[in-house]
């Protein structure tokens, strides 16, 4: 996937094209899988990582309620199999096939402060009954460094041995709900399984650089109030979460994934303002914490992320000077109160 970087993405086609490769690593791991079943397949990051398992010579099928027009199409053009359902409908949920691998990537974030009931039903119900409903399979569920406190920024991180214990908010204590659904699921079925603590995947289109580069572009003051952050190549991400289907445990085991660095949402700023040759504002004054992962695990299970950081600068200044698509889906990482 990376041995030969491309200097440019032309168009969402090649975009998608290059974070949905399978590199020989994944497909190896996943040789003795036939199947596997992605709940929440029309998210962020649900296509490519379907089309990824599908390029790497897998049956998938992908579940979602399918509202985003052209999306099912889109997926069943790929040879991806396509189940709408609504997860909050038990019966629904009943009537999905078994498959005997699952990757989890459904919830509900943007709105959670003013739908909290929906919050906890997405990030919570489901979980429980789907941990529940798949006992016979190995789940990799998409979770997220909200789980955690604050770190200190000129540490390395949280490890997985800190307690999740997040800020306030309904979104981060749900992202901690569905953690323990599927630990009780896990512990009561003997159900293996990981917890993919996921911070940041980098997409042209979204995404914490995405963000900051617009901005710039834009000539709007960026907030450094959350001042630092992790990040990591989508299509990376992608590839480590379906390889953890080959390191379940049981019960489940959470694992940090993103980029091993810390970075300055200053410094990234000021990168851009250097790529497109634009003054910089800044809003606000860094904190000295923010959420921050210890990759450490993965990067034994994984290697070292192979797409650097300046190349993912590169790519992005050019997708926003060019107007690329953009999904429209703002991170809000400088957000620190929880309300999202």
């Amino acid at each position: 996937m990376v041995n030969n970087l491309p200097a440019r993405f032309a168009d969402v086609e090649a975009l998608e094209a290059f974070l949905s490769q399978p590199t020989p690593e994944l497909e190896r791991e996943l040789a003795a899988i036939d199947a596997i079943l992605v709940l929440g397949v029309g998210g962020k990051m649900g296509p490519t990582l379907a089309r990824m398992a599908r390029r790497a010579g897998k049956r998938v099928v992908g579940v979602a309620r399918f509202s985003e027009p052209g999306l099912r199409a889109r997926l069943e053009a790929w040879g991806i199999e396509c189940l709408a359902c609504d997860l909050l409908d038990r019966a629904a949920l009943e009537r999905l096939p078994r498959l005997a691998h699952v990757v989890f990537m459904a919830g509900h974030k943007f709105g959670a402060a003013g739908n909290a009931a929906l919050t906890w039903a997405m990030n919570v119900g489901v979980p429980y009954a789907v941990a529940d409903l798949f006992e016979g399979s190995t789940i990799v569920a998409f979770s997220t460094a909200c789980v955690y406190p604050y770190m200190p920024v000129d540490g390395p991180g949280a490890d997985e041995s800190v307690p999740a214990t997040p800020p306030p908010g309904d979104y981060a204590t749900t992202c901690v709900g569905r953690e323990h659904a599927f630990l009780f699921g896990s512990q009561r079925h003997g159900t293996p399984g990981r917890l993919m603590r996921l911070e940041y995947a980098i997409d042209m289109r979204y995404g914490v650089l995405h963000d900051i580069a617009r901005r710039v572009f834009a000539g709007e003051p960026v907030d450094v109030t959350m001042g630092h952050v992790n990040l990591l190549w989508q299509g990376e991400a992608n590839e480590q979460a379906l390889r953890l289907l080959a390191h379940a445990t049981t019960p489940t085991t959470p694992i940090n994934v993103s980029g091993a660095e810390v970075l300055s949402v200053r410094w990234l700023a000021e990168e851009f303002g250097r790529l497109f040759g634009k003054a910089v504002s800044i809003a606000g004054r860094e904190a000295p914490t923010a959420w921050l992962v210890d990759t450490s695990a993965a990067r034994r299970l994984f290697g070292a992320p192979r797409v650097p950081l300046a190349r993912m600068l590169e790519w992005q200044a050019d997708w926003v000077s060019r107007g690329l698509p953009s999904l429209g889906r703002p991170t809000h990482f400088e957000t620190r109160d929880g309300q999202y």
